[in-house]
């Protein structure tokens, strides 16, 4: 009997135990079960206030979408082009003129840049040059007649010696033939006329070079701009504005300051030309009054 009551109380225990895990268990499984449904419901809850919030009608479609975003990129690609538009305008001369020149190919534009400087330094020496050989023609004619027809003829060799340019070279190349005929000092006077004419025009054939050089390095840059943006454009596989501008704008700006460049030079050329035709007009002058002053100086003298 007491082993039969010892076994019941034991199945009492086991079945006790067993029925409390149960309960535990269920009382746990509603409590997840409980928390699913509320979370199920907030997600409901925030899908309809989304829903509200952005109907399905004014959802954006892809294209919508792509769209609004060039739209964006082009906004922001027109803010940048309008700030650097301001700050080309606010930048002075020089800044301008460097970007241009690196815009340009620094290669090309530095030959083309070398073509001015060395055209500009010719151009310079010619006008010096140029400047002092010119006098006043009549007061230096009026002082050698004066000495020579008071018989002081090293004096007015001394007057046209010491006086500087081409007039008084033939003045004074004339006056050291003058004992002889009026031919031979003629031919004197034209022979050493032609040596100080190429004496001014010395270097202007370099001049002219530069002239025709810069222009030249210009269509060159064009040529090479074009061959870029082929090259570009081959690499690619398609023909696109910014790949055709980057080789157009080499050759447009290169073909630009080469023409500038001739331009400023055929200035000064012009320029130049226009004094040599003045002195050479003078030394006509000259050449033909001391002539002049010669004959009568023999005819007095007679």
């Amino acid at each position: 009997m007491k082993v039969l009551w010892m076994r019941m109380c034991l199945i009492a225990l086991i079945a006790g135990a067993s029925l409390s895990i149960i309960a535990q268990e269920k009382q746990d499984s509603n409590a997840i079960g409980a928390a699913t449904v509320e979370n199920t419901t907030k997600a409901d809850a925030e899908g309809l206030e989304e829903d509200e919030l952005m109907p399905a009608d004014e959802t954006p479609s892809a294209d919508e979408a792509m769209s609004l975003i060039d739209d964006s990129l082009v906004a922001e690609e027109m803010a940048a082009y309008q700030q650097q538009m301001q700050q080309r305008e606010n930048e002075g001369f020089y800044k301008a003129l460097k970007r241009k020149f690196i815009e340009g190919n620094v290669g090309f534009m530095s030959l083309v840049a070398l073509a001015l400087v060395l055209g500009l330094a010719f151009c310079i020496e010619r006008i010096i040059y140029l400047t002092l050989a010119e006098v006043n023609t009549r007061q230096l004619l009026d002082d050698i007649d004066a000495k020579v027809m008071a018989g002081d003829i090293e004096g007015a060799k001394d007057i046209a010696r010491d006086t500087r340019g081409p007039v008084a070279s033939i003045c004074y190349q004339g006056l050291l033939r003058i004992d002889d005929d009026a031919d031979s000092i003629e031919r004197s006077i034209t022979s050493y006329g032609q040596v100080q004419l190429a004496n001014l025009e010395k270097g202007c054939s370099w001049i002219t070079l530069f002239i025709a050089i810069a222009p030249s390095l210009g269509f060159l840059g064009t040529v090479i701009g074009m061959v870029m943006s082929f090259d570009e454009i081959q690499m690619a596989g398609d023909i696109s504005p910014t790949i055709v501008a980057s080789g157009m704008k080499v050759a447009l700006i290169t073909t630009i300051f080469g023409i500038i460049v001739a331009l400023i030079l055929q200035v000064f050329y012009n320029y130049i030309l226009n004094k040599i035709e003045h002195l050479t007009t003078q030394m006509e002058d000259a050449g033909i009054t001391l002539l002049d002053t010669i004959t009568k100086y023999k005819k007095a003298s007679r």
